[in-house]
């Protein structure tokens, strides 16, 4: 349960297009995760295919099933979305359970999921409590255990980590992933969080103006970008990008190098400089280096701490392993 094809799906309001036809096909029991700028049509495709907003043109099926205009209802889909929504006079079991009382599901087998859900998302204790006495990521978790009892084929995930701070971000992107491994379920997230999608899925849908850049997994669109767009887009900090007669050298319009594949020396290397501003992270410093060749800095990643200041000249050796080639139409160069 839980295959979903997309069938040059499009998407327009009124003269207005915001999805072009697209096809996308998401396996059974996949974590995928929509990403891209805001604007870039992610939450719409997920609305496109939980019913919650009509498709222009196209097909979409679920297990095989056409469900384009099957009711929300009726797909076997549970959505969870950035705001929590619970009932503050409703206690969390109560919450929890009020998906299956409105389908008429018996009080036992109410409590059954409603216990299997709290046991999955660490909810036990705070079962007879209100939403008023919890955190925000205990919330959260109770949004998630309301779709849980539903016993979806697919969960599908509107930017849900969005109104928390970033330790409870940190906190609840494990909580999600272990929840997927423990329930073997489809999973779309929608997110505009490079690093979530990154840590998260197991393939990456990059969305630029509704159009599919790039579809793969993490590793795959970090090592072997596409495009401009998706090297610009994925990695933190992202792809040092440079063009001109450096990139002319290698027969590319533009070439590309991940700040971590530079290695820095005061003693000599290709590109000379001196350091601008610098992160110290304990764990990484980052540092901003002015070259004398190029426009824009070149952002260097090292690790540990590394003591570099403002103003330093230093010698810049990119590893021509990781290089990246691009043409002048912004596609990867093989």
């Amino acid at each position: 349960m839980g295959h979903i094809t997309l069938k040059q799906v499009r998407k327009a309001f009124g003269d207005v297009e915001v999805i072009p036809p697209l096809d996308l096909e998401i396996n059974d029991g996949e974590f995928v995760v929509f990403v891209g700028p805001s604007g870039c049509g992610k939450s719409t495709l997920l609305r496109l295919i939980a019913g919650l907003e009509d498709v222009t043109e196209g097909q979409i099926d679920i297990d095989g099933q056409d469900a384009t205009w099957i009711p929300p209802s009726k797909r076997g889909l549970a959505m969870v979305f950035q705001s929590y929504a619970l009932y503050p006079h409703m206690t969390v079991r109560k919450n929890i359970a009020f998906p299956l009382r409105m389908a008429g599901v018996d009080e036992a087998e109410q409590n059954r999921r409603i216990e299997e859900a709290a046991r999955v998302l660490n909810l036990t204790d705070y079962l007879d409590r209100r939403p008023g006495q919890l955190s925000g990521g205990q919330r959260q978790r109770v949004a998630i255990g309301r779709a849980i009892v539903r016993e979806p084929a697919a969960f599908l995930f509107d930017e849900p980590l969005s109104n928390l701070d970033a330790a409870l971000r940190v906190g609840m992107r494990l909580e999600i992933s272990e929840m997927h491994e423990r329930l073997d379920t489809t999973m779309i997230y929608v997110t505009h969080d490079q690093v979530e999608a990154m840590t998260m899925a197991d393939k990456i849908v990059v969305l630029q103006a509704g159009v599919i850049e790039q579809f793969g997994s993490p590793l795959e669109l970090y090592r072997t970008p596409r495009n401009l767009f998706v090297a610009g887009f994925i990695g933190s900090p992202k792809m040092n990008l440079i063009h001109g007669e450096e990139a002319a050298k290698h027969g590319a319009a533009t070439i590309g190098i991940r700040p971590e594949h530079i290695s820095t020396s005061t003693e000599g290397g290709p590109w000379h400089g001196k350091v601008g501003v610098s992160e110290h992270l304990g764990s990484d410093t980052f540092f901003y280096v002015d070259c004398d060749a190029f426009d824009t800095p070149i952002t260097v990643r090292e690790g540990g701490e590394i003591d570099v200041h403002y103003g330093d000249e230093v010698f810049l050796q990119p590893n021509m392993d990781h290089l990246h080639k691009f043409g002048a139409d912004g596609l990867r160069i093989a």
